[in-house]
């Protein structure tokens, strides 16, 4: 998600390169995300070859940020 929150959107292959995740590893977790509705799917073909883009979901940038300051006030301790 942080790599959603900094980026208008990510390829797939962005994605596994930067997580260093297997294929099936990340389209796993991509599916849990959009079933949630926090990011969205958009499948297109770049000349013949297919190409999927991911992108933050207004719900999911409030519930990335919910995310975030829940661990900022446990470092705090608040």
């Amino acid at each position: 998600m942080s790599i959603l929150m900094v980026n208008e959107y990510a390829e797939f292959t962005m994605l596994k390169e930067l997580l260093e995740a297997t294929d099936g590893n990340l389209a796993s977790h991509l599916k849990a995300l959009e079933k949630a509705e926090f990011i969205e799917v958009q499948k297109q073909f770049v000349g013949r070859k297919p190409n999927t883009r991911y992108l933050v979901t207004t719900l999911g940038r409030a519930e990335f940020q919910k995310h975030i300051d829940a661990l900022e006030k446990l470092i705090k301790g608040t």
